[in-house]
């Protein structure tokens, strides 16, 4: 029997477009989906449970569009040098440590950010993968982590010629395995795409094996593009084209595509993404954190992009990104009144939309027949909340809540602030610790 699960006297938060606004409304879940949304009184039991979100918002659980687990165990990490620019930052601090990692350093790095995904109210998430001598068998133990945890997650292994051309090659066959797993087993947590690095790090036959490869697997890419100055001066100097345009002259781009960062993209590059209806993930706090410049959303979005957000495993708090978004967008514009809808809508509209497209049923909205991904907030709004009003307390009051409840394919992974899956966190960042002592040593 699939469980039935009553969620009354919350107010419902829909997101979607419009996001709109629920009193009097309960929610069915059932058979780990979305049943009914109607007044509570027309929805009859007998219920499995029933949990009470007085003073509390119904909202769909939370959608990252660009994360890396791995970064996880470089926190508090001290002995990279001093980096003067992007370039830099990749040399002392991220390659390095990918070199280094084992595959249990990879499942445990999986498995704690998670845990912080949950109390954050983030249950799907869209991850990028590097540990270039520890590749096969990568991509299982982050899905394991995944299974364990209760959430949802598609992964992939990011291929690069940084390190030679038989470790692209295994790292080719590693996508390729996991989206065979993928599509073989149907399971409704775990979803692939093939991963690359970035132009600049992957040569014109590592693209076109890859192109030719993803097609045979019928998925599409997740790369990085543009991030900084350099990439496109690279490939610019070497191929005469932007990161876009070589990408997109090898078919790796299009609607099941992932193109993160594009903070430095033309005019023409942003018509391409637009042409071929490539998703872009925008991730501010990454981006201002190593200096590398604040994407335009506003003109990627009045020219037809598909902008969603990530955090490139700056934080799993979406709201958090979101807040600093808009305030990014008001300084790359110069001014403090822009971007709102805009930004807003990379998180309540376009992530639920890639996360719907990637899993191939209605993700990150709370609508009858979507998937029972929510969250419960605590939040009392200080001033009038409907459907004109909703995305103004999403940024300036709701952001500032606190999550109680998270719940993912009608499994409460999360309730009362506890955790409910069966994980003894201090246990997890014990081993978590001595793995981190022996990785930071290697590094």
């Amino acid at each position: 029997m699939t469980a039935r699960i009553l969620i009354q006297n919350g107010t419902i938060l829909t997101f979607g477009s419009p996001c709109r606004v629920l009193e009097g409304h309960a929610l069915l879940i059932e058979g780990g989906r979305i049943a009914r949304i109607a007044p509570r009184e027309s929805i009859q039991g007998p219920f499995d449970q029933v949990l009470d979100a007085a003073g509390q918002l119904v909202m769909p659980g939370l959608v990252n569009a660009h994360m890396h687990f791995y970064s996880t165990l470089v926190r508090g990490l001290g002995k990279a040098e001093p980096s003067a620019n992007f370039q830099e930052v990749l040399d002392n601090l991220w390659w390095r440590l990918d070199r280094k990692l084992t595959l249990d350093d990879v499942e445990m790095s999986a498995q704690f950010i998670l845990l912080d995904a949950i109390r954050k109210g983030t249950t799907t998430l869209v991850d990028h993968h590097a540990s270039p001598f520890a590749i096969r068998g990568s991509l299982d133990r982050i899905a394991k982590a995944v299974k364990t945890m209760g959430v949802r997650a598609c992964l992939c292994y990011e291929v690069s010629d940084r390190d030679g051309e038989a470790i692209a090659s295994e790292g080719m066959e590693e996508n390729a395995a996991f989206a065979r797993r993928c599509a073989a087993e149907g399971d409704v947590q775990l979803r692939a795409l093939f991963g690359l690095h970035a132009a600049f790090t992957l040569s014109d036959r590592t693209l076109e094996r890859a192109a030719a490869l993803g097609r045979d697997l019928g998925i599409g890419f997740h790369v990085h593009v543009a991030e900084a100055a350099s990439d496109v001066a690279l490939n610019l100097d070497r191929h005469g084209l932007t990161p876009v345009a070589r990408l997109e002259r090898f078919g790796l781009l299009g609607r099941d595509s992932i193109a993160a960062h594009c903070v430095h993209v033309t005019a023409a590059d942003m018509d391409l993404l637009a042409g071929t209806g490539t998703f872009v993930a925008h991730n501010p706090q990454s981006n201002l954190n190593n200096a590398v410049g604040i994407a335009d959303v506003q003109t990627l979005v009045r020219r037809g992009v598909r902008v969603g957000l990530g955090t490139d495993a700056m934080t799993v708090n979406m709201l958090e990104e979101l807040r600093v978004g808009l305030w990014a967008q008001h300084l790359r514009q110069d001014n403090p009144t822009c971007g709102f809808m805009e930004l807003a809508s990379t998180l309540v509209a376009r992530n639920p939309e890639l996360a719907s497209q990637l899993f191939g049923f209605p993700l990150g909205t709370l609508e009858v027949g979507a998937a029972a991904d929510l969250i419960l907030v605590d939040y009392h709004p200080p001033t009038p909340l409907n459907g004109d009003t909703a995305l103004g307390h999403l940024i300036f009051g709701i952001s500032q809540a606190t999550v109680d409840t998270t719940i993912c394919a009608g499994r409460v992974l999360m309730a009362g602030k506890r955790l409910m899956i069966d994980v003894d966190e201090a246990a997890l960042a014990a081993r978590s610790r001595e793995l981190t002592a022996r990785l930071w040593e290697r590094f």
